[in-house]
């Protein structure tokens, strides 16, 4: 079903990026991960591309166009997340995970919905259950996660009209390096019985960008093994 269609991922040299940017290729599509940096996966084009910066993503997805031709899916993952006292936090310090983690939604989804003109039409954006739920001193990332959820259903909205869905997911924990540095009680905390991993949010891209799904559109799918569910006290 994606064999031959163009897939733009952003943030796809590592984390849950460079997993979705694999399982899209696994399925034949022609993957562009656009990062600052690079990483050697298997039929994936990499473009440097500061996602934040308006000039440079035009100028990128522009490209991306006349080399491809039309870009049917985009998936916005790129994004930081800088934990750190309310207190402490300097405008530069805002702007830098704003830029990163929002900015690059709106822009990156407006360019690549220039050039979507193909059978299948579908944007991601990767929000968080922090920006439904808080622990202290993470301002900067949950203001960003939020921003991104009310985007995607605002974006939806506008691109209705172009035939392009946009939806968003609400990952929880996902732990993208070695399982050996988990705990029993990390896994155990979860009602799924374990933590997340990159995969559980690639298989979610694929299934939301799947035409078959199109009636599915200005969501966000929260995936976090229960743990925006679960009532917790303390006994």
């Amino acid at each position: 079903m994606f064999t031959d269609k163009t897939v733009v991922v952003t943030g796809a040299a590592q984390g849950i990026g460079k997993d979705i940017a694999e399982h899209f290729a696994e399925k034949g599509a022609k993957v562009i991960g656009l990062d600052l940096e690079t990483a050697a996966i298997n039929d994936v084009e990499f473009m440097q591309c500061d996602v934040g910066n308006f000039t440079q993503v035009t100028e990128t997805m522009e490209k991306i166009h006349s080399n491809y031709g039309a870009i049917h899916i985009l998936i916005n993952n790129a994004g930081i997340s800088e934990f750190q006292s309310i207190w402490d936090v300097t405008e530069s310090d805002w702007d830098h995970v704003i830029d990163t983690n929002l900015k690059s939604v709106f822009i990156c989804s407006r360019e690549a919905a220039r050039y979507m003109t193909g059978d299948q039409r579908s944007i991601v954006n990767m929000a968080s259950t922090r920006a439904f739920m808080s622990e202290a001193h993470t301002e900067l990332y949950s203001a960003s996660k939020g921003g991104i959820f009310a985007l995607t259903h605002s974006l939806a909205a506008t691109l209705s009209e172009k035939g392009i869905r946009v939806n968003s997911i609400a990952p929880g924990w996902i732990h993208t390096g070695n399982k050996e540095e988990l705990r029993d009680i990390d896994h155990q905390q979860h009602w799924s019985g374990r933590v997340g991993d990159g995969a559980d949010i690639a298989r979610a891209c694929l299934f939301l960008c799947h035409p078959e799904n199109s009636f599915i559109n200005a969501e966000c799918l929260t995936i976090d093994g229960g743990m925006t569910k679960k009532m917790i006290y303390e006994h």
